[in-house]
């Protein structure tokens, strides 16, 4: 069978598909086959070794690669296949945990929460100690429990770690979490990794009869492994002369999930880890011309923690140009674009659905979205939903169209404990009934809260929402939708709530809300004056954008997508847009090198996607929250050689900028440092970069929350957030 299945293969592949003796690390490039060697391996282990399918755990990331990987042996071997476990992590952890859930206290039946469970868990745990839950919020307590438990932290370990009150206060949360979930015999998702370490490690007989049973352990995307996972690996492989047989397969170059607990020491250093490791470079790649090739070799070269130095190459030929274009904003680049996917399109060369624009965060696929929909090209968004399905977005939206329409009950009930006003079921339930009752909007009932039974701190809520309703309706009398939204954000804190929060996802929904603030200053700036409502419009246009008919599927459609999502995918004609230093790289990863260079490594997976033609592309100009700033060309793009790429203006990007904190000139001005927010008090004269000079008439928090309010001589007064607003102090 040897034959046959090395038929085909080229040396590095073969020689990784016959290894045995000891610990295999497969250093596999961007499209260089490497499912293929892992399945013609488990075949060969089965076919030429003797290995019985039920010995093999072959272990993924995703449960739609674990179902290929089935896929593929099932063609390979035929029903033999079945007694393998492909499996993900959490997949195959659960399965030993069921097994073996008497001997770490829970039956067999126990239940596993999800993050939706958790997050309602800890939102019990908040309520029942009296916390502020805006100030503890259960998204950003999920967040620190799961850190701690992918770095395998017990309980107890986290609260004698604890130095501060920060600290002891997630500690003694964790503790009580902990304690709930055992009760309800329940346990989440870190849980089922942490759990079966802690089986393996407290029963040796245990971890030695599941090592007898899997001799071969083959582990996929072994780079975005986090501690526990590294740990679990260890521990079910074991050591010295029984230690299984262990095959993983990576690269470093493509470790892109360090926010989510991955870490590029696990692929680094296995080597050291497995002494008697052999190590196989697979550089062939079957998918991108060498252009293609060239452009991702020169970028990520500039990176100093790759492992094994390995240089992609293709057998396809050098294949097209890759073609740049610098805009002078970001609706010019998105109208860019579209003209070059319908021109592919139409010329012939390529379908949409072979067609995939890539950004580096969700926020970015409005401007794209919106011009597709104008021009007829269909298209799906991949791995986040559409701009205005977005729950921030629809948040936001349904206080604005609450100034339009006071008895709009649907958007009244969704926001009335948005962000979270103290009100509780109880409570939002007789408001409803007394609506129902007196047969009148949700809305209108909650203004007669009075006559309303519920507790004093609820009563208080309801009439804190309804002020800021008539407050924001006030001002959409005379004001566009871009400073209802401001005042909106300022009156509520839900901004000052995301901003807060740790989780990488808040910030993604602050860059998402910033992008709808620029959506209704552009229009606010381009509406007619002599509109009746400008408000009622702005609505009118984003209902027709949101509700547009879907283009029928059979025409194929071209996918938007992040870096992130984009990851083992491919296509034959790949955008790769906002290349713009703060936007891509990020800003956030501007401060640190191992960020920049992760931020290196999606830029190398984003190139690696392209099958035949890569565009780059750019925007001078980017509107941030409805003021324009000026971006800079990419580092990125300096680092690939000139010869590689045609632009098709007469700016090309700048050369390849050193490490290091770029200055603020040509970086967004989303959100200051806390160290750069302006301290203002009454009395003094600021300057706004839309509203002018003008002067503070009272201020109000500290800190990130510091917010002051504004006669710029025109209007009321505005509130504004001083760690936002594009403001600086005058001196007298």
């Amino acid at each position: 069978m040897v034959n046959a299945l090395l038929d085909g293969l080229n040396e590095p592949q073969a020689e990784a598909v016959v290894h045995s003796g000891g610990p295999l690390l497969i250093v596999a490039g961007a499209g260089s086959g490497k499912t293929r060697v892992l399945t013609h391996r488990i075949a060969h282990l089965i076919g030429d070794r003797g290995a019985h399918p039920g010995e093999i755990l072959a272990i993924t990331f995703t449960n739609k690669a674990a179902g290929e990987l089935r896929e593929r042996l099932d063609e390979l071997i035929g029903g033999r296949a079945r007694g393998i476990w492909a499996l993900t992590f959490h997949s195959a952890c659960l399965r030993i945990l069921r097994r073996e859930a008497s001997r770490v206290g829970l039956k067999s039946s126990f239940s596993v929460y999800d993050a939706d469970d958790a997050r309602r868990l800890l939102g019990h745990i908040v309520k029942d100690l009296h916390l502020d839950s805006k100030k503890t919020t259960p998204r950003w307590l999920a967040s620190e429990i799961s850190r701690l438990k992918n770095e395998l932290i017990s309980v107890e370990e986290a609260a004698e770690a604890a130095n501060d009150a920060k600290a002891t206060l997630v500690a003694d949360i964790y503790r009580e979490y902990d304690h709930r979930l055992r009760l309800a015999d329940a346990v989440d998702f870190d849980d089922i990794i942490g759990l079966t370490v802690g089986l393996l490690r407290d029963f040796p007989a245990v971890a030695e009869s599941w090592r007898r049973r899997f001799r071969h352990v083959l582990v996929d995307e072994y780079q975005d492994t986090n501690h526990a996972q590294y740990v679990f690996l260890r521990e079910l492989v074991g050591t010295g002369e029984d230690a299984s047989e262990l095959s993983v397969v990576g690269d470093a170059d493509q470790s892109i999930y360090a926010f989510r607990g991955a870490t590029i020491r696990n692929i680094l250093e296995f080597e050291k880890d497995y002494p008697n490791a052999k190590t196989v470079l697979l550089e062939q790649n079957y998918r991108s011309t060498q252009t293609i090739l060239d452009a991702a070799n020169a970028v990520i070269k500039l990176n100093s923690q790759r492992g094994p130095e390995k240089r992609l190459w293709s057998a396809q030929g050098q294949g097209p140009t890759i073609q740049g274009f610098n805009a002078e904003s970001d609706g010019g680049e998105a109208t860019w674009v579209a003209n070059r996917i319908d021109d592919l399109v139409d010329d012939g060369e390529t379908t949409f659905s072979e067609v995939a624009v890539f950004y580096r965060t969700n926020a970015q696929s409005r401007a794209f979205e919106e011009v597709f929909i104008r021009r007829g090209i269909p298209y799906k968004v991949v791995g986040g939903v559409r701009f205005y399905e977005r729950k921030e977005i629809r948040d936001l939206l349904a206080y604005l169209k609450l100034t339009v329409n006071p008895d709009d009950t649907v958007s009244a009930q969704r926001v009335i404990n948005v962000p979270k006003r103290g009100l509780g079921d109880k409570a939002v339930g007789a408001v409803a009934q007394y609506a129902a009752a007196n047969d009148v909007s949700f809305a209108a009932a909650a203004r007669a809260v009075d006559d309303i039974a519920m507790t004093p701190r609820a009563r208080n809520g309801v009439k804190k929402f309804t002020d800021i309703l008539d407050k924001a309706a006030k001002l959409a009398e005379t004001a566009g939708p871009d400073e209802v939204l401001e005042q909106v954000l300022a009156d509520t804190g839900y901004l000052e709530e995301l901003s807060a929060s740790k989780d990488p996802r808040d910030e993604s929904r602050v860059d998402n809300i910033q992008e709808l603030i620029s959506v209704a200053h552009e229009f606010s700036t381009k509406a007619d004056e002599d509109a009746e409502n400008d408000t009622a419009t702005f609505l009118e246009q984003i209902a027709l954008v949101a509700d547009s008919d879907q283009i029928p599927e059979e025409q194929g459609q071209v996918t938007l997508m992040t870096l992130h999502t984009a990851k083992g995918l491919e296509y034959d004609t790949v955008f790769l847009t906002g290349m713009d230093d703060g936007m891509f790289p990020h800003e956030r990863s501007m401060g640190k090198s191992e960020d920049l260079e992760e931020e290196r490594r999606l830029a190398y997976v984003g190139l690696t996607r392209a099958r035949q033609r890569l565009f780059l592309t750019r925007a001078s100009t980017r509107s941030v929250f409805g003021t324009p700033q000026f971006f800079a060309a990419s580092r990125f793009l300096g680092e690939i050689p000139g010869g590689l790429v045609e632009w098709s203006d007469s700016t090309p990007p700048s050369k390849p900028v050193k490490f290091g904190r770029t200055p603020s000139f040509g970086q967004p001005i989303a959100m200051k440092d806390p160290g750069d927010v302006p301290v203002v008090t009454a009395g003094d004269k600021v300057e706004h970069a839309k509203w002018g000079e003008g002067k503070v008439v009272e201020t109000k928090g500290s800190g990130p929350r510091a917010q002051a309010r504004i006669d710029f001589g025109v209007g009321d007064p505005k509130w504004v957030i001083l760690r936002l607003a594009p403001l600086t102090k005058v001196d007298s």
